[in-house]
């Protein structure tokens, strides 16, 4: 029996005390506030056994860990219809990167960058009578919380400054693969990264992910097959251009966020979250990607 407490409270020891934290996110204005020596760390094993340590109750910017979210809102909504706007296959670019985007004719590379994930919420503007509401109680209902919420300071400082994410809109919106007004695609994308919650929430919205589509109070969200297939996009493009980097060295299907969060699983067995605000140059979390590899080195858990 693996003594999973012992092994997080290890790795979280060993790297609390590691000099290079990364650095927090500027370009956000709001999340430039965080303290960069935070640091949490929670998993759910499938048989609700949970193991904690640091800040793990502590709520953060989500990001685009979202961007999951939205995914298998939309695709329990219009099923296999979402491939006919969006691609399955690694970019091999940051996040926000616009070249692909018009030389594939407007179709983004996959759900997990910026213009596929504007996509997915165009597509939830279309289907859902209040988005930003009737979004924020489908993620309060994965998670039994009713707690979890926007952070609307760190959402107006989106729409402040992501420029690029206007530029990527209207590129979409100029090859026909935008149906709503730009303005309104991007208030509740901004909304949806403006997520706050804690390591704990995060593990329990994504529990459906490692329990075949149910959700933490066994209710059916999306069918097995979907969950399958949202995960195989997790661990193919989940990290953007750092997605092989993940695969190989920690071997888990996540998404990270420019908040500093993480979030992988194992299906059918365990969720595990990381928060720590400091970014690697590709960013993710530095000390995440670093306990995620020595969590599943340690354990010998992974999809490998």
């Amino acid at each position: 029996m693996i003594d999973l407490q012992s092994i997080i409270n290890k790795i979280y020891n060993d790297l609390t005390s590691q000099k290079n934290k990364g650095i927090v996110a500027s370009y956000i204005p709001e999340l430039s506030k965080q303290d960069s020596n935070s640091f949490g760390i929670h998993l759910r094993h499938i048989n609700g056994d949970t193991f904690s340590v640091g800040d793990w109750q502590t709520s953060f910017s989500i990001q685009s860990i979202s961007k999951v979210l939205t995914l298998s809102k939309a695709i329990s909504l219009v099923d296999n219809n979402i491939w006919k706007r969006l691609d399955v296959e690694p970019s091999g670019n940051p996040f926000n990167h616009l070249s692909l985007l018009e030389q594939e004719n407007g179709i983004p590379r996959n759900p997990l960058i910026n213009s596929g994930a504007i996509v997915v919420a165009d597509i939830l503007l279309s289907h859902l009578k209040n988005p930003k509401a009737d979004f924020l109680n489908y993620v309060r209902v994965l998670a039994d919380d009713d707690s979890i919420t926007y952070d609307e300071k760190v959402a107006a400082s989106e729409k402040k400054t992501g420029f690029k994410n206007y530029a990527i809109a209207n590129l979409l919106k100029s090859f026909g693969n935008l149906k709503n007004n730009v303005e309104d695609v991007l208030d509740f994308y901004f909304h949806q990264c403006a997520l706050k919650m804690s390591c704990e929430q995060l593990v329990k919205t994504f529990y459906m992910l490692t329990n075949k589509g149910k959700c933490i109070n066994n209710i059916q969200h999306i069918t097995a097959s979907q969950a399958k297939r949202i995960n195989a996009i997790m661990l193919t493009c989940g990290f953007y251009d750092e997605a092989g980097e993940f695969a190989f060295e920690v071997g888990l299907p996540g998404k990270s966020g420019v908040g500093g969060g993480i979030v992988a699983l194992l299906p059918n067995q365990f969720v595990i979250s990381i928060w720590s605000p400091g970014l690697n140059t590709k960013g993710n979390s530095l000390l995440g990607m670093q306990a995620l590899e020595q969590f599943t080195t340690k354990t010998n858990l992974s999809i490998f």
